[in-house]
């Protein structure tokens, strides 16, 4: 019975002891009281606002005054290292992230927004293991999933991307970067026909974007898909004069036997960067197949093909078949 009695004791002191071990304290070691709570909260929500109204500084010195009362205030440190990804100082965020998500093991918004800093600095494996803790707490969350399959892919793990890629997609359909992401998960495993359906689902949800179309263009190119190069290539002149995009029309065109429209988009190539020896590669070799098409009577296209390969030659010397074509047709 004594025994009981001792085992009793030491039970109910153990949860004493994690019962005061798990209230707040200040900084003098003193519990606080609900009202000292209730003071904290409301200058946490008065620091939130100014954060999302932009007031910025306002907002920092009211959380390092809560730190100053409660060390301990994760929502404090949480809220330092948003504001600082708002302003993209991601260096000053991920240290008060760090610590919130420590402070915070259960939020789901403090391990997000770890991983969050960390990938923007590139630390990409230790963004991955914060991007697993916040989908322990909340495996259904699409940004998550989304955003530890784009650690892995700047990782070069197309594999492992694939799943939580493809899960993001499974959570939020509608989500055009999320189709970008998966895209580029199938890109990384050479699965341009999937890649491709991905990143046109993808132009379907959301803006058309240089970087969106480039990797359209690149998985097109790989499926040979010339006609649907073309067209893609001319939705990225939409964003500006593009040398490559010209001259990836150039090739595709050459492909689909319209040499005189493979001819003008390498021409517009050259116009735009004259150093784009690829660019003079196509005119020269365009001039040359028009020289012996005409049964090598076309003096003109044998003068100008000789012309773009020497350009080429002196940007870029190394260039064995090149120079073997010239010296074949003693261009």
């Amino acid at each position: 019975m004594l025994h009981d009695r001792r085992v009793w004791v030491l039970a109910a002191g153990v949860i004493l002891a994690m019962s005061i071990s798990g209230c707040q304290r200040n900084r003098d070691g003193s519990l606080r009281s609900d009202g000292e709570v209730q003071t904290e909260q409301a200058r946490l929500d008065e620091a939130s606002t100014k954060a999302s109204e932009g007031e910025y500084s306002d907002a920092l010195e009211i959380f390092h005054a809560i730190l100053e009362d409660n060390p301990t205030s994760g929502e404090a440190y949480l809220g330092i290292g948003d504001v600082y990804l708002e302003q993209k100082d991601y260096v000053k965020a991920e240290p008060a992230l760090a610590r919130a998500a420590k402070l915070e093991p259960r939020s789901y918004q403090a391990q997000f927004q770890h991983g969050l800093a960390l990938q923007m600095l590139d630390r990409f494996l230790e963004a991955v293991q914060a991007y697993h803790r916040a989908l322990t707490i909340d495996p259904d969350s699409a940004e998550a999933n989304r955003n530890l399959a784009m650690s892995y892919l700047r990782m070069d793990e197309p594999r492992n991307a694939m799943p939580f890629a493809d899960r993001a997609i499974q959570l939020d359909p509608t989500a055009g970067d999320g189709w970008v992401t998966l895209g580029a998960a199938y890109e990384g495993m050479q699965n341009w026909s999937e890649a491709a359906a991905a990143y046109i689902a993808a132009s379907e949800r959301m803006e058309p974007t240089p970087e969106l179309m480039r990797n359209l263009l690149r998985v097109l190119i790989e499926l040979k898909r010339y006609r649907e190069v073309i067209s893609t290539a001319q939705t990225l002149q939409r964003f500006g004069p593009d040398a490559d995009a010209f001259e990836r029309s150039g090739w595709a065109a050459f492909r689909l036997g319209e040499y005189s429209d493979s001819l003008d988009y390498y021409r517009k190539s050259v116009e735009i960067d004259p150093e784009f020896w690829q660019a003079w590669n196509g005119i020269g070799v365009n001039r040359l197949n028009a020289w012996l098409l005409s049964n090598r009577e076309d003096s003109s296209a044998f003068r100008d093909s000789g012309e773009a390969f020497r350009s080429s030659l002196r940007i870029n010397g190394d260039q064995t078949k090149v120079i073997s074509l010239v010296l074949k047709y003693q261009l």
